[in-house]
């Protein structure tokens, strides 16, 4: 069961029983997607890249909140935006509503994309005319796909409460999904991690945490 829960930037989150964690931090669900996946990851992979469209690979869709302000950010910069995210239980629409973050987006991204959600479960459907949006429901552990992406959101569950989607198979597993020169990005660091990625051929960069953590991870696909 998901139980809605207020964090300290006066966004809200889920907290999964089942896992026993939030869907986003505590100490700010809205500041901690807007640091970690769209400052440090999707701003940051437009400037290095400079082409009109990107390819983003989510690996936890959650609440959809990611998605939600990728797709803003690239509205209003007129880029398109083609979005593939992993979700191994998708939530209800309903669910989606009750977080409130229509309030973070513009109407008009927020009701397209209330519209085309149920359908963009397992299949690619067009949010609008500059977005497409797929969400697998499956584990991350069974997703193959041939189409390989510019940037990685790596938003699963902490190594704590989630420990099989952070071991060096799982970690291998989606850095093969990166083009050369894609960027990987999460909210986590830890040894471990770092090792597993840059044993992919990757830079690996630490940059500061979201409130609550001292420090990120974001690295570059070298090969």
């Amino acid at each position: 069961m998901n139980i809605l829960t207020p964090t300290a930037d006066g966004s809200n989150t889920l907290f999964n029983e089942e896992i026993g964690e939030h869907y986003h931090s505590a100490h700010g669900a809205l500041q901690e997607s807007k640091h970690v996946f769209i400052e440090a990851g999707l701003k940051h992979a437009l400037q290095q890249f400079q082409q009109p469209s990107i390819a983003v690979l989510e690996v936890g869709f959650g609440t959809g909140l990611n998605f939600l302000l990728s797709m803003a950010h690239c509205e209003a910069e007129n880029i398109k935006l083609h979005y593939h995210a992993v979700e191994a239980f998708p939530l209800g629409k309903a669910t989606l509503v009750a977080t409130g973050y229509h309030q973070y987006v513009p109407a008009s991204v927020w009701g397209d994309f209330l519209k085309a959600y149920p359908s963009a479960i397992n299949t690619e459907v067009e949010v609008s005319s500059n977005c497409q949006l797929q969400v697998s429901h499956t584990t991350f552990q069974n997703f193959e796909t041939d189409k390989r992406y510019d940037l990685l959101y790596y938003d699963a569950f902490s190594v704590r409460h989630q420990p099989e989607l952070w071991t060096n198979e799982v970690i291998a597993h989606a850095c093969k999904f990166l083009k050369p020169g894609g960027i990987f990005v999460t909210y986590a660091i830890t040894g471990n991690l770092k090792r597993a990625v840059k044993s992919c051929g990757f830079n690996i960069q630490k940059l500061p945490g979201a409130p609550g953590k001292r420090e990120m991870l974001r690295a570059a696909k070298t090969i």
